[in-house]
């Protein structure tokens, strides 16, 4: 059993383990009740230690795709049933299970996480502001990190001063209190299509209607856009300004100026979903620069790390006073000691080097990706020049054939409907670019190649 473990990767060897193990049990379709070879036969095939070995076996028996035995025996353990879910789980992002690759995932996996700045500054803060260990923040959120944010954006020509600025936990956060506060049940928003399935789920249980409007390379479809407008009245259109979420694709400056024109006309409040921001080094005019009636959510999340909950919503502010209202009732403000390591973070120069190796990896990776694409005959929508996603499909695969492939190799796609407002099945698969160069996306990417009709 050839684990093929790699040394020099930044994943901890025993999480190789366990992801090898996971695709070794998934490829060849093992029945259950079969037993591993020893770990000490594994281990010495792989020149790994026993120790290694088993403590990655004890990990897959704790997620249930081994049980034990007296000593260090491991068998294949039963599957459990699947657990049905709501009607509406079937369009949502789905959670990889142990051993497999999110290929489709929404932000970094763990391995391209670093871990010594954050680590420096969570000690840092421990150390000289106690208060914050303990106590919420304040409704607007941490006076520190409100100035960094407001420097941040002034560096992107938005003007935006403290009073504009309130820290959120993480976007998502962010556009809950904008649909709770600014909508209401029965009301009806322009969505781009596709788009952010979190965003679909947070409007629908707000009662809120969906028109969506198709996401081009260069943004929303203009034509179409002006004649929803004119035909349905919405409240608000949210939008991906750069690094559209799946696609990638780019606001183009006169599209900008074409969204905020008819907004305008037809009195309706833009939100500018930038999440990505961080990623996009090259000059680019945003939403909100253009005008100062646009509603922008951000999020450090995607890049320094999704359990340290950090977003913020920049907006006039009457309308900043009424989600901080809003954020108080409903959850007394967010975590004080988050918000006071980001802002360490972010003053002592450690995050803007991270962004710098990250913009560079992600760089190098997305070529790697885009020919590996391009080798296995998948279309390419739009072939972004950055951020984390390519938003593509195989040429001669539809998706029962993509998901039988990806099973098999241990591999998660993302669900058929999950950027549909409508819910439509879609070929169509968002590529995590992190993600695309491992060996079981190369596998699968090859995989789906093979359903290219053959010559005769």
């Amino acid at each position: 059993m050839e684990l093929r473990i790699d040394r020099q990767a930044l994943v901890p060897v025993v999480q190789q383990i366990v992801d090898a193990l996971a695709c070794w049990l998934r490829q060849g379709a093992i029945e259950p009740g079969t037993r591993l070879p020893s770990a000490r036969q594994i281990a010495r095939i792989n020149l790994l230690s026993q120790s290694s070995v088993v403590e990655a076996c004890d990990r897959l028996v704790a997620q249930g795709m081994l049980s034990s035995r007296h000593g260090c025996r491991f068998i294949v353990a039963t599957p459990p049933l699947p657990i049905a879910g709501p009607p509406w789980f079937e369009g949502m992002e789905l959670q990889p299970l142990a051993g497999e690759l999110s290929l489709g995932g929404g932000g970094l996996p763990e391995s391209w996480r670093e871990t010594d700045d954050l680590t420096y500054a969570i000690r840092e803060v421990s150390r000289t502001d106690m208060a914050s260990l303990f106590n919420y923040s304040t409704p607007l959120g941490l006076p520190a990190l409100r100035r960094q944010i407001g420097k941040r954006l002034n560096r992107l020509g938005i003007a935006a001063d403290d009073q504009r600025i309130m820290t959120t936990a993480g976007a998502s956060q962010g556009l809950d209190l904008i649909a709770r506060v600014l909508l209401k049940p029965g009301d009806c928003v322009v969505v781009e299509s596709p788009g952010y399935s979190q965003l679909f789920e947070l409007l629908r249980l707000q009662g809120v209607s969906m028109i969506e409007v198709p996401r081009t390379p260069r943004g929303p479809d203009i034509e179409v856009l002006e004649a929803l407008l004119q035909k349905n009245k919405p409240r608000a259109m949210f939008i991906n300004s750069f690094y559209h979420n799946p696609t990638g694709s780019n606001l183009a400056p006169m599209v900008a100026q074409q969204v905020l024109q008819l907004s305008r006309r037809h009195g309706v409040q833009v939100i500018e979903d930038d999440v990505y921001a961080d990623l996009h080094a090259s000059p680019g005019t945003r939403l909100a620069a253009l005008d100062e009636d646009v509603i922008y959510v951000g999020s450090f999340s995607k890049t320094l790390s999704s359990s340290l909950r950090v977003g913020f919503v920049m907006a006039s502010a009457e309308v900043i006073s009424r989600l901080a209202e809003f954020k108080r009732v409903s959850s007394l403000g967010a975590s004080g000691f988050c918000e006071a390591v980001l802002a360490c973070l972010l003053a002592s120069g450690a995050y803007r080097k991270l962004l710098l190796r990250l913009r560079q990896r992600l760089r190098h990776d997305r070529e790697v990706a885009l020919h590996l694409l391009d080798d296995a005959d998948w279309e390419v929508f739009g072939k972004p020049v950055g951020g984390l996603f390519i938003w593509a499909r195989p040429r001669f695969s539809n998706y029962a054939q993509m998901r039988q492939h990806a099973q098999r190799l241990g591999v998660l796609l993302s669900s058929a409907t999950a950027f549909s407002p409508a819910d439509e099945a879609s070929d169509w698969q968002r590529i995590n670019v992190a993600c695309a160069c491992d060996p079981r996306a190369r596998a699968f990417f090859q995989a789906t190649a093979s359903d290219r009709p053959q010559a005769f």
